[in-house]
Formats: C-alpha cells, sequence, structure tokens
C-alpha cells in the first residue's frame, strides 16, 4: 500500500521546483556534486603538476636514492643508524608527498564548487535518530539513487582497470629495460611511461566525468520535483491563507466602518443624495485649511449616518450632486477636493446662518441656495468623463 502511494506521489512530482524549495534544499546540504568531476581534477591537475616539477623530481629521487643506499662504517656502527635514516627519508618524502596531496585536494575541492557552488552548511552534521533505525537504512542503500552511484563507482573501476592493465601490458617491456638503464636514465624513462598511463586515465575520468555533472544536476531537480499540491500550499503559505486574510480585511473594514461612525456626532453636517449617499464633512478654521470628510457611505451605510446625525442633531442637508461628487472623489479623513470648496462654502455658511438662527443670534435663513458643482465631477452627469 505504501509503495503503491510513493509511485503515486512521485508520478505527480512533475512541477519544477521553487527557488523556496532549491534554496531550503542548499540550506540542508541537498546540492549537485560530481565525484567524477572532483577525481578528474585531483588527478589531471596532480598529473599536470608532475609534469611541471618532473625534471626537479627526477634530480631529488636520483639524490634521495643515492643518499639512502649509502652506508659507511661509522654509520653501521651506531645502533640507531637505521632509526635516524628513515626518519630523515621520511621527512624528505613528506617535504614533497605534502605539497602534492594539498594541491590534488585543492583540485578537488575546486571542482566541488565547480559543480554545485559554495555551499556551507551545518545542518546535514546535525543528530538524527531516524537514521539509526536499521530498516530505514537498507531501505536508503537499496533505494535506486544508491544503486545508480553503486554500479556506476563499479563501471568506472573496471573501465579504469581495464585501461590501467593494458597500459601495462603495452609497457611491461619498456620497464624491464629501464633495469639496465643508469639510475637517472631509468628514472626519467619510468617517469615518462607513468605520465602516458596517466594521460589515459585522465581521458576516462574526463568522459565520466562530463557525463556525471548534468547527469548529477538532472537528479537532483529530479528529486526536488514539486506536485501540484505543494505548488499551492507554497503559494498559500508565501501570500497567507486567503480565507484568514479575507477575515483580518474584513475585520479591519469593520473597526474602519465603526470609527468612521464615531466621528458623525462630531461632524458640522451631512451631506445626502437622498438616499443613496452620505457624506460628514467638518471643518475648523483654526486647524484646517480645508473641510475634511470624517464620514461617507452609500445605500444601508448612508441611513446609518443619517440616522446617527439626526439622532446627535448634526444637521442633514439634500443636495443630490454635491453628495455624489464628494462620494465619488473624496477619501475619509482627507481633505475635499479645491474645485468643490465653493459648493461646500456654501451649504456650510447655510449650515452656520441656521444654528445662528436656532440660538437667537439671528434672523432664519432663507431656503438652501442651488448648489454649484462642477459637472464633470458629478459621476451621474452625462458631460462627466466615463
Amino acid at each position: 500500500m505504501s509503495a503503491r502511494f510513493a509511485m503515486a506521489d512521485a508520478q505527480d512530482r512533475n512541477l519544477p521546483a521553487s527557488e523556496k524549495k532549491i534554496r531550503k534544499a542548499r540550506s540542508e546540504g541537498q546540492v549537485a556534486r560530481s565525484r567524477d568531476l572532483g577525481h578528474l581534477l585531483a588527478v589531471g591537475g596532480g598529473g599536470a603538476l608532475l609534469v611541471l616539477a618532473l625534471p626537479r623530481l627526477t634530480d631529488w629521487v636520483a639524490r634521495l636514492l643515492a643518499t639512502g643506499l649509502r652506508f659507511d662504517l661509522q654509520a653501521l656502527s651506531q645502533t640507531d643508524a637505521m632509526t635516524r635514516q628513515l626518519g630523515a627519508l621520511t621527512w624528505a618524502w613528506m617535504a614533497v608527498l605534502v605539497p602534492l596531496g594539498a594541491v590534488a585536494t585543492s583540485f578537488a575541492v575546486g571542482g566541488a564548487l565547480a559543480s554545485g557552488g559554495w555551499n556551507f552548511t551545518l545542518k546535514p552534521l546535525a543528530p538524527n535518530f531516524g537514521k539509526l533505525n536499521p530498516l530505514a537504512g537498507l531501505g536508503r542503500m537499496v533505494s535506486g539513487q544508491h544503486l545508480g552511484d553503486l554500479a556506476k563507482a563499479c563501471f568506472l573501476a573496471l573501465v579504469l582497470g581495464v585501461v590501467g592493465a593494458f597500459w601495462l601490458w603495452l609497457h611491461h617491456g619498456s620497464f624491464q629495460s629501464a633495469l639496465a638503464m643508469p639510475l637517472p636514465t631509468a628514472l626519467a624513462h619510468t617517469g615518462g611511461a607513468l605520465l602516458d598511463g596517466l594521460t589515459g586515465l585522465v581521458v576516462v575520468l574526463a568522459l565520466f566525468a562530463g557525463i556525471d555533472v548534468p547527469l548529477q544536476r538532472r537528479m537532483l531537480a529530479n528529486r526536488l520535483k514539486m506536485s501540484h499540491q505543494e505548488v499551492k500550499q507554497e503559494h498559500k503559505e508565501a501570500e497567507g491563507n486567503v480565507e484568514v486574510k479575507g477575515r483580518i480585511k474584513a475585520r479591519m473594514r469593520e473597526m474602519a466602518r465603526k470609527r468612521m461612525l464615531a466621528a458623525v456626532p462630531k461632524a458640522d453636517l451631512v451631506v445626502m443624495n437622498p438616499t443613496h449617499y452620505a457624506v460628514a464633512l467638518k471643518y475648523d478654521e483654526g486647524r484646517m485649511a480645508a473641510p475634511r470628510v470624517v464620514a461617507k457611505g452609500a445605500d444601508l451605510l448612508a441611513l446609518k449616518i443619517r440616522d446617527l446625525a439626526k439622532e446627535h442633531q448634526v444637521p442633514v442637508l439634500q443636495a443630490a450632486p454635491l453628495a455624489r461628487a464628494l462620494y465619488a472623489h473624496t477619501e475619509v479623513d482627507h481633505e475635499i477636493p479645491a474645485r468643490l470648496f465653493a459648493a461646500v462654502a456654501q451649504v456650510l455658511a447655510y449650515v452656520y446662518q441656521l444654528r445662528a438662527a436656532m440660538a437667537g443670534r439671528g434672523p432664519a435663513p432663507a431656503d438652501l441656495p442651488s448648489i454649484d458643482v462642477p459637472p464633470d465631477l458629478d459621476p451621474h452627469n452625462e458631460a462627466a468623463p466615463a
């Protein structure tokens, strides 16, 4: 049953990995690394270094062998002569082999960087007790990836063995002839033959690396492929849950509505049309450069603003063109447009005269005069731009 689920899941993963998943994989140490490229650079780079240093190495090996095979009577009379001689030879070899090993290691590291780039993470070193399960380990050992890597490594070893054996079969006579040569000549002759064999091995490694580098990248891309459900889930995590965002927006709208309605009792007047639109205005000459919209709404919200204004004795004026223009071209807590200053000033002057008359400080004003609203600001005017 689980095998069928795994196969179905693998078949469903047919979408390329997203940048987020690739970054996560790199943080976990999943990078396309080609061991064959590292082997090629290590062996090829080491071989190139040997070619450059071959004359000096030949002379150095000749002198080292001559020194190591020289014995005198004084050396034979000392009990620790052999130990000291071996120590001196060891340090002499180390002085050459350590730099060569360091160069080969740097080439191998360069190969890893060339195939997968720099990626430093300590996450693979974190303890994972799931790997202690022998059944899980057995499953990883017989997985397609590990079996493929094992088959490739065995095939590479077989090819290298065949190439090496064929080279030895061709050159075994030259090694025999080197026994009759003087030591410096034999070393140079043997070194040249070894370089020929090394060239053949480098060619084989280059062929395998040329195949393995794109293969490793393709295998990693296949392992990181995503299903449609994973893409949807990642998109949801990146953008946020739609339902949660909807509830948050609804909550914010409700809070803004309550805050807006709380400002209606402090308004100077409400302009309506007569039931579809309502805009509440406030003007404080000492603190405001122009009248400010403190609330606006349409349909049911307009009726709510009207009822709230009447409840708190805020004047409500019927001025349809002005109400439509204010509703269409203003925002809550913003000043009105400059082109509506004259129209709003007319209704504010009427309201102030009405309040003064109600307080006994002046005569009652006449009926509200006709409000001059620019036609292009009225959305219901046929002359207004679309």
